[in-house]
């Protein structure tokens, strides 16, 4: 079965126009339950499951995650805003990144900003990251674009029963390639933070004996 091309281009455009993140007006600024919890993230995020039968969040999870130190642990077994917002940052972020590198990542906002009330809190960073969402969603639909015409440029010679299936796996390529790059900048990035923060400790420590 031969596949429209252009149809197929403006299905993946279109999914990326529904793509929304929780605003944070919608997240509770009560206290929940942990069964409020995951029935909150379920309803909110499933659309961006793969298979509807998996779970975006879990009981197994959420406790994973506290012993882990990615997620502060509860109030006498209540969740706040602050917890839901860092379930959300953990959840887009555990596809692509390692514990380690989630908790290194996450460590200096729960540190500095979990129960913050100043102007700059978990709330208001959150606000001010996904601020960029529509310009990103907009400059990854031209890239997608230029990646799909390019794989269509290619293996031309080949046979038109094979032509199809070469040029689909150039623009797979060249789309997880693009995902390679950017995780690996994101680990060195991490890695040199980290590399920073173990020093600064260190000379911390250092002067501290010396007095």
């Amino acid at each position: 079965m031969t596949l429209d091309k252009d149809n197929l281009l403006s299905s993946i455009l279109e999914s990326l126009d529904r793509i929304h993140h929780i605003k944070l007006e919608d997240i509770p600024n009560i206290e929940l339950y942990m069964d409020q919890v995951t029935t909150f993230m379920e309803h909110n995020l499933k659309s961006s499951l793969r298979n509807p039968e998996d779970k975006i969040l879990t009981k197994t999870m959420i406790n994973n995650y506290a012993k882990n130190d990615l997620l502060p642990p509860p109030v006498k077994k209540k969740y706040s805003r602050e917890h839901i917002i860092m379930l959300i940052f953990i959840y887009y972020y555990k596809g692509i990144l390692s514990i380690n590198d989630i908790q290194a990542l996450l460590g200096p906002l729960t540190e500095q900003y979990f129960q913050g009330e100043g102007d700059i809190n978990l709330g208001a960073i959150y606000e001010e990251v996904f601020s960029l969402e529509k310009a990103q969603v907009d400059a990854m639909k031209e890239d997608v674009v230029t990646k799909f015409e390019m794989a269509h440029t290619l293996f031309e010679d080949a046979k038109e029963e094979d032509k199809e299936t070469l040029q689909m796996f150039s623009f797979i390529c060249l789309l997880s390639f693009d995902v390679y790059l950017k995780k690996l900048m994101i680990e060195k990035m991490l890695d040199n933070y980290v590399t920073a923060k173990e020093g600064q400790a260190a000379v911390k420590e250092k002067k501290s004996k010396e007095k």
